[in-house]
């Protein structure tokens, strides 16, 4: 009975470490991704920034709702089909940065497998 008892605390205690450890990497990940967006918001002419999910939907902005929704939406798409397009030209390569530069806006995409983050800049204060 007490080697049962020792065996699960023993299980008991790894799976504890474990989700312990797991979060503090997620954390210390997660406080790294704030400070990158903080970085990135900071610098001269930096509108705004977007994170944006496999699907399409924006999971942190600094940018007002509808704002975000319509950049988030079209951007996915234009990404996609960009990425589409390079795989179309080389199976081999990969979409890894998309930049557009409008009258008003340059639009800075970096795709990743499970996100895209999307910074949008006025180009003539950068």
């Amino acid at each position: 009975k007490q080697w049962y008892q020792r065996r699960v605390r023993g299980v008991l205690n790894y799976y504890t470490n474990y989700y312990y450890k797991s979060n503090l990497s997620l954390a210390r990940e997660m406080s790294e991704v704030e400070e990158t967006l903080k970085r990135i918001q900071a610098h001269k002419g930096v509108i705004g920034t977007i994170v944006v999910n496999q699907e399409g939907i924006p999971i942190r902005t600094t940018l007002d709702n509808s704002t975000t929704v319509q950049y988030s939406g079209l951007y996915h798409q234009l990404t996609a089909k960009a990425r589409s397009t390079v795989r179309d030209i080389d199976p081999q390569n990969d979409l890894t940065f998309l930049r557009i530069r409008s009258k008003k806006h340059e639009i800075m995409v970096a795709p990743d497998k499970e996100y895209l983050l999307i910074v949008i800049q006025n180009p003539t204060e950068s």
